[in-house]
């Protein structure tokens, strides 16, 4: 679900995958409903693309993402709550207990956050299909 969720540097917010264009990418703002080109010059990066890292083995994104949405009964993460950097980096390790503190930035955990505020107010809460797996990864008959 998440391969078709992209960040772009540069612009605000995520953005879902529409088409591909010549040297271009179609794509859909999902907090305003815009659609726009991203270039190939631009940084584009897939949520599906992205592991948070840990003690062991990094984590995708998407496991992150359920058990944010386990812990908050799939609502959103209320940021104001958090009155400093440190409550911020405890009420994430309560979520995922053996990221590395050192190579996990505090910005980092906000943004994560943040995106996942922006998917469940654009509606989207299943960040796992029930494999476990993309449906791109799923074996060939």
């Amino acid at each position: 679900m998440l391969k078709t969720i992209l960040a772009i540097s540069g612009k605000p917010g995520l953005y879902k995958l529409v088409s591909n264009g010549r040297n271009m990418l179609i794509v859909e703002s999902l907090a305003t409903g815009k659609r726009t080109p991203a270039y190939s010059h631009d940084k584009i990066v897939s949520l599906g693309d992205i592991a948070i890292y840990t003690t062991d083995e990094d984590v995708p994104l998407s496991q992150v993402f359920d058990a944010i949405k386990v812990k908050n009964d799939c609502k959103t993460v209320d940021m104001s709550s958090f009155a400093d950097d440190h409550s911020l980096r405890a009420y994430f390790k309560e979520i995922l207990p053996d990221f590395d503190d050192e190579r996990v930035y505090t910005n980092d955990i906000r943004k994560v956050f943040n995106w996942y505020n922006l998917l469940v107010g654009a509606g989207i809460t299943e960040f796992v299909d029930a494999e476990g797996q993309d449906a791109e990864e799923a074996p060939a008959e």
